[in-house]
């Protein structure tokens, strides 16, 4: 199966869609709705659409009713009722799953441009777009009632606009788009602004789980485990992750926590116990009493003899 993805223009979609009552601007702009019979009769899209194309221009459409899932650069991307997806040049796209037993009840509004349409309108549509959209990590926004109002209007506004026998067509559908841009990158905005508060929540409960998790196994096995690998095996992460996980939640590194609970244990055994140095080296996994000493007195400023007198 050839998975290479070909370069499509507006003229091709629309010889293979002859059936679709679409309204055109030449090979510019089109135009259209499609529900019922004219999905079914439009399986020759599909068809090409369930390889991976490019299509050389912008797709804007809006899903009122159904649902798919499509791959967009390799990324896939469920696309349902009140969805708004907007594909700008170079994207490759490729229809991945679709119900084939209810796709009569499909209704779908779509609108085509040429690259060299937009090009002539003088905005930066391009930028404008992949500004709005790299903020969010799927395209494919859900509009509310008032967001599908408005959608509503500029497509019936369109449409009237093409079927109308005007001298002025690309230039009067150039400014719609404009207006239309301003508001797809303001919706856009205000739902990457939500996913991003929203993904911030999760990440900081996510810290403050695995950071909770970490400070009750250090309390556990401060006295035999001062390794990192022994936490990050328990926690199912790497070491270097865990200790970056740490340092976001806390602002103090993991091996500092570690030596702080090591070095309390150490400061209790001396001044609450008759325990000898030598014992509470044992006691605490120390490989020799000058090793400790050289631990205890960097973290605390005397040795552990002077701290006990003291």
């Amino acid at each position: 199966m050839n998975e290479n993805p070909q370069t499509i223009d507006l003229q091709r979609i629309k010889s293979l869609a002859p059936v679709i009552e679409e309204m055109s601007i030449g090979d510019d702009f089109v135009i259209g709705e499609v529900s019922g019979k004219r999905v079914e009769k439009s399986e020759a899209i599909l068809r090409m659409l369930q390889y991976p194309v490019r299509f050389d221009g912008f797709i804007i459409f809006y899903l009122k009713k159904g649902h798919f899932t499509v791959d967009v650069n390799l990324n896939s991307y469920e696309v349902h009722e009140k969805s708004l997806m907007i594909h700008v040049p170079g994207n490759i796209v490729k229809v991945s799953h679709y119900n084939e037993e209810h796709i009569g009840d499909m209704e779908l509004i779509f609108v085509l441009i040429s690259k060299e349409f937009m090009q002539g309108i003088r905005f930066d549509f391009l930028k404008m777009f992949q500004d709005s959209m790299h903020l969010l990590d799927n395209p494919c926004v859900t509009l509310n009632d008032f967001e599908l109002s408005l959608a509503n209007d500029y497509f019936s506004l369109a449409q009237k606009v093409v079927a109308a026998p005007l001298a002025n067509k690309k230039e009067i559908i150039g400014s719609l788009l404009t207006s239309l841009t301003y508001l797809s990158t303001d919706v856009w905005a205000q739902q990457a602004d939500e996913a991003r508060k929203k993904s911030e929540t999760e990440r900081n409960a996510r810290l403050n789980q695995v950071f909770e998790q970490f400070i009750a196994l250090v309390s556990e096995y401060h006295c035999t485990e001062r390794g990192m690998a022994f936490y990050a095996d328990r926690l199912c992460l790497t070491p270097k992750y865990l200790s970056k996980l740490i340092k976001q939640a806390s602002g103090k590194s993991a091996p500092d926590w570690i030596d702080d609970f090591v070095i309390l244990e150490a400061k209790n055994l001396l001044k609450y116990t008759n325990l000898a140095i030598k014992e509470i080296v044992y006691k605490l996994h120390f490989p020799n009493q000058s090793v400790f000493y050289k631990f205890f007195k960097s973290h605390t400023g005397m040795t552990p003899t002077e701290y006990r007198k003291k």
